[in-house]
């Protein structure tokens, strides 16, 4: 793997990378997808479909793997998340917080043990929690960003809508508006993102 991705986004399922992570959806990021599979409403080739359009507008490379979405075994994706940092080796990493879905519950797990200093897996100096619009509506965990970065509400809302298979009443871009004036008041912009930062190690 090329030394060139600076970023590595560890999203449960498809569109959850742009639901939190739009901000760094860029050719310098690496998508690492738990899982994909056929629903009565969505098969996983439309979906794989949706997600190859999305990457080749915002540039990103990605990875997926067959888990069961909702079934996740976190023995199993500590494995998987440990497998890409050591390939991309990437000065941050993003996580999604834990939250009522059992996917993003396992994913969250799984990914603060695979980012445990360790002393043979790549150490990640920069470690970040995104939010999802669901976390907002009904809350299990206190989410409290402390990392603000600067969006193009429209072209997110455009970008998400690649994915029409999951666009929703509970993430709409009504929704996703709504979250991003409240992050962007809380860092003094129009529109943003936010995060929890983990971890973060400065070097001069």
């Amino acid at each position: 793997m090329k030394k060139e991705f600076m970023n590595l986004i560890i999203s449960p399922h498809v569109d959850d990378e742009v639901l939190g992570c739009y901000s760094f959806l860029t050719e310098k990021s690496f998508i690492c997808y738990l899982g994909a599979e056929d629903r009565p409403e969505t098969s996983r080739e439309q979906r794989l479909v949706e997600l190859k359009k999305c990457s080749e507008i915002k540039k990103f490379k990605w990875h997926i793997y067959d888990n069961i979405v909702n079934n996740y075994q976190v023995n199993i994706i500590i494995y998987q998340i440990e497998e890409q940092i050591n390939k991309i080796k990437p000065l941050n990493v993003f996580i999604p917080h834990y939250s009522y879905n059992q996917d993003h519950q396992a994913v969250y797990k799984a990914s603060i043990i695979a980012l445990r200093p360790h002393d043979k897996n790549w150490f990640v100096k920069r470690v970040f929690v995104y939010e999802q619009p669901h976390m907002l509506l009904w809350p299990v965990k206190n989410f409290n960003p402390n990392f603000f970065k600067r969006i193009d509400i429209e072209d997110k809302i455009r970008t998400y809508k690649i994915y029409k298979s999951q666009v929703r009443g509970h993430r709409s871009a009504d929704t996703l508006k709504a979250m991003a004036v409240l992050r962007g008041k809380q860092a003094n912009l129009d529109y943003a993102e936010g995060f929890y930062c983990r971890r973060f190690i400065f070097e001069d």
